[in-house]
């Protein structure tokens, strides 16, 4: 019997229809935006400028042509131009080879086009409908930034005009465009030109928001999300900051499709994406495979993040063994050209406190060196008895522009983890056991300990302004000293009575990765291509060593009435496990504009992964087991984008993962990899000229040869098992006014055992809900006497989850509030964050274990910060 047999074409024809009802409505809209816009060109053919794709600029003059209602009072009309005015929130000046570069930074990256004119030796621009609000006062000034230029003035004039003024020293100086700004030079031929023939566009450097425009994760290119045709969503650096998260579990609660399980034991992030265990080899650094996380240790600290970035789906094609579900790609922060200094300290409940350093800058003069230092210290206590954490992290960066064209950046990590393993709570029939969020079943002395170094360098290098080249290298190392504590073994359900066995873990492991990407553009008649031609190799060694015996029984505990025995013993190593891992790909991409409304995305890659599994007793020595798995993995992407605003998509992908190397069927012979197969249909769309951007997908996503028990030779597993997952998903991000942001998700979820020869077919994936809805939104106060004040709200639900497999527990849906208060004045800002505001009771996920491994959500929460940048 297959579930998904009759269900899947008619939820997949329901799909595509809700699918084309929604695009008929946004294209329609698209449409008159874009009819609209031309009837106002037509009036005013100057009104427009090209700029450069990079740049998140629209430079056509402001009309009130574009406002659906039109002002129909004074009122209504001084009303709208207030609304529309951009806000010009800072200045910076940079030095270039021939001049300077001027930046005005905007608050939603818009500027009109500039009115110019020469007077005397100065170039003056005009731009209307603008205001300066810096945090230094109303005007910016600063004399002699570079040989040539006398002086450089920004200021307030009436009617909602900015002026830019650039003097040169014996002659106006030149303006041109660039992608990030005014670029200045000296302009002794300009005496004689004519006035009409200078052009000067003045472009907004934004930070993006709650709404970013591009990612990298899904094509290894620097890809607008509305070219992409696979649903990817990214968690900005702001949203981590309004709501104070550290960890990557908590950050991902904004995200459709994601379920946050919680710290498993208290050290390895649990996080289901689309129904699926992400498993350890689905997270990733700036690309590059996380070490920690692949063998079953990771918990990243989000201190040194920029983004996080969540590709759903499989993801083979460029990341090779992956699970079926997706991946999180974890983007660090770069080094900035302009000195800034940041120190943010927090303390919450439970006598936590943690401190954050963030340090950039030039190095040289000409800025073509340049740093960033990200440190953390987290010292947290918990609801939990006996468990807290101490955690230490630093991030060097260095980057390095040889020329133009040639460029390095060096990168280092170093963390260290001292924390006690939570083994959260067991189940009682088919719920939860009932007992206090407080409670802990492990025993005060249990410990784990883990450092981890990362060091690496990435290097580019542009051949000519189309062809491109990026080296990637990076060296892990992992050590966990000690891992001790008993575990749990069997429990009575009708006492309460937990038998545990003592148990230890020792793990050495090294890791070396290597990505080399060639990166093309050209055409092939009217078809524009974006080539990646790459290879990666990956080279793991983990050393482990345990104390494990269960025929040796630690004294029990009693969850209903805990007396914990407190017996340290020793860690003789009694088994051992030696793996080492070697995995090359070869991969080719290429991302085909075919027309200016359709763009097609087709990509392969070949896969061989080796194993070598070395394990048994100390007596006899070791049993080997080897196992080379090859796979090719195919993609097919194709985007319809009838407006600027909407894109339609299509994708069909495909993921692999190898078994362990000693899981062998009952004759002996390999197991299969587990595949999985994605259809996915998406609308993309833009709202409030781009402030606002929308994703809704729908997919199906079966996973295969996933292990099962062998119904004629017990004991042993056969790759027969098959699992699928369909549903529908729609994100929403970006600002709606100024000062209010909103991050939101939705999600519809049917994630079923669809073959099996034990577990029921039809029973539903462990902590798979199958709705789920989230809502965060800020609020800040742009002026006024209370500018500066801001607040925040959170509402998170999830359904009912299965607990295990077999579904004979489930964990109770919940809603929980979250709230936020800011005050921010000058360089600083001080948070007042609150999470759980109504203390609800909630379980996070389950390791899919009855005899623990349920974790609890935290209660109310508490947590102050103040931080402050130069």
């Amino acid at each position: 019997m297959r579930v998904s047999s009759v269900c899947v074409p008619v939820q997949l024809a329901w799909m595509v229809a809700l699918s084309g009802s929604l695009m008929g409505v946004l294209a329609m809209s698209a449409r008159a935006q874009e009819l609209e816009r031309h009837d106002v060109e037509a009036l005013n053919p100057e009104a427009s400028l090209t700029v450069p794709s990079d740049s998140s600029v629209l430079t056509s003059s402001p009309s009130i042509a574009g406002v659906e209602q039109p002002a129909t009072t004074v009122t209504e009309w001084v009303t709208q131009i207030e609304a529309s005015r951009v806000q010009i929130t800072g200045v910076r000046i940079e030095a270039t080879e021939t001049g300077i570069q001027i930046v005005l930074e905007t608050a939603d990256g818009e500027l009109p086009t500039p009115t110019t004119e020469m007077v005397g030796n100065a170039l003056i621009a005009e731009i209307p409908n603008a205001m300066l609000m810096l945090p230094e006062g109303d005007s910016f000034e600063q004399f002699e930034p570079a040989a040539g230029i006398a002086l450089v003035q920004v200021t307030n004039e009436p009617g909602d005009r900015v002026r830019v003024a650039i003097t040169g020293t014996d002659a106006p100086p030149v303006a041109e465009a660039t992608a990030t700004g005014l670029t200045v030079t000296l302009g002794e031929a300009v005496a004689d030109t004519d006035q009409d023939a200078i052009q000067i566009v003045v472009t907004g450097e934004e930070d993006e928001g709650y709404n970013p425009s591009s990612a990298s994760t899904a094509t290894r290119t620097d890809t607008p999300l509305r070219d992409i045709p696979q649903a990817i969503q990214v968690v900005p650096r702001e949203v981590i900051e309004d709501q104070r998260v550290t960890r990557a579990g908590e950050a991902l609660q904004n995200v459709s499709g994601v379920t946050d399980a919680g710290l498993f034991s208290n050290y390895l992030d649990s996080i289901f994406l689309r129904g699926f265990n992400t498993a350890q080899g689905n997270f990733f650094r700036d690309g590059v495979r996380l070490n920690s996380y692949f063998l079953g240790f990771g918990a990243e600290d989000l201190a040194n993040l920029e983004r996080v970035e969540v590709l759903k789906g499989p993801a083979s094609v460029l990341y090779g063994a992956v699970e079926t579900g997706g991946v999180i790609n974890f983007v660090t922060k770069a080094p900035l050209s302009e000195p800034a200094y940041s120190f943010t300290a927090s303390a919450g409940n439970y006598s936590s406190y943690r401190g954050e350093i963030d340090l950039t800058g030039p190095l040289n003069e000409q800025r073509t060196v340049l740093y960033r230092l990200n440190g953390v210290y987290d010292n947290s206590g918990s609801f939990r008895d006996f468990v807290d954490s101490e955690r230490i992290a630093i991030a060097p960066t260095l980057s390095i522009e040889f020329g133009p064209r040639t460029s390095l950046r060096i990168d280092g990590n170093f963390s260290r983890l001292e924390t006690l393993p939570d083994s959260g709570i067991p189940a009682i029939g088919d719920r939860p056991a009932d007992v206090p969020r407080s409670r802990s079943i492990d025993e005060p002395f249990s410990s784990f300990e883990y450092e981890e170094l990362t060091l690496g360098y990435t290097l580019n290098h542009e051949f000519n302004d189309n062809w491109s080249f990026r080296n990637i290298v990076r060296y892990q190392s992992f050590r966990v000293p000690e891992f001790i504590g008993p575990l749990d073994l069997s429990l009575d359900e009708a006492t309460g009575e937990l038998e545990r066995f003592p148990y230890s873990q020792r793990v050495n492991a090294d890791s070396y990765s290597a990505q080399t990407d060639f990166i093309g553009e050209f055409t092939t008649g009217s078809i524009q291509h974006r080539l990646l031609l790459g290879a990666d190799f990956n080279y793991t060694r983990q050393d482990r060593r345990f104390t494990l015996d269960t025929t040796v029984l630690y004294p029990s505990i009693n969850i209903f009435n805990p007396v914990y025995a407190n017996q340290r013993y020793d860690t003789p190593t009694t088994l051992f496990r030696d793996d080492k891992f070697y995995s090359y790909g070869f991969y080719i991409q290429d991302q085909i504009t075919l027309s200016p409304q359709w763009q097609l995305l087709i990509g392969g890659r070949y896969d061989i992964f080796d194993q070598e599994r070395t394990f048994g007793d100390v007596e006899p020595r070791e049993r080997i087991f080897e196992q080379t798995d090859s796979k090719f993995t195919p993609r097919l992407g194709v985007v319809y984008q009838p407006s600027d605003t909407v894109s339609l998509y299509a994708s069909y992908a495909n993921s692999f993962l190898p078994s362990g190397a000693n899981q062998r069927n009952p004759d002996g012979s390999e197991f299969e990899p587990t595949t999985g197969t994605q259809y996915e249909i998406g609308i993309k769309a833009d709202f409030l000229e781009g402030r606002l951007s929308a994703t809704l997908a729908g997919f199906i996503l079966e996973r295969q040869n996933v292990a099962t028990e062998d119904p004629n030779n017990p004991g042993f597993s056969i790759t027969t098992g098959e699992q699928t997952s369909q549903g529908i998903e729609l994100d929403i991000a970006g600002e709606i006014l100024p000062g209010w942001n909103i991050i939101a998700s939705a999600t519809y979820l049917d994630a079923r055992v669809t073959e099996d020869n034990t577990i029921p077919e039809g029973n539903r994936l462990t902590n798979a809900a199958e709705t789920s809805a989230s809502l965060w939104t800020t609020y800040r106060i742009q002026s006024g006497d209370l500018e500066g004040l801001g607040f925040g709200l959170g509402l998170y639900y999830v359904g009912d989850r299965e607990g295990d497999l077999a579904n004979s527990f489930t964990l109770p849906s919940y809603v929980r509030t979250d709230a936020a208060l800011y005050y921010e004045r000058d360089n600083w800002q001080a948070a007042l964050n609150i999470r759980n505001l109504f203390d609800v009771k909630y379980f996070l996920g389950s390791t899919g274990s009855r005899t623990g491994g349920i974790n609890f959500g935290e209660p109310l929460t508490v947590v102050g910060s103040f931080s402050i940048e130069f």
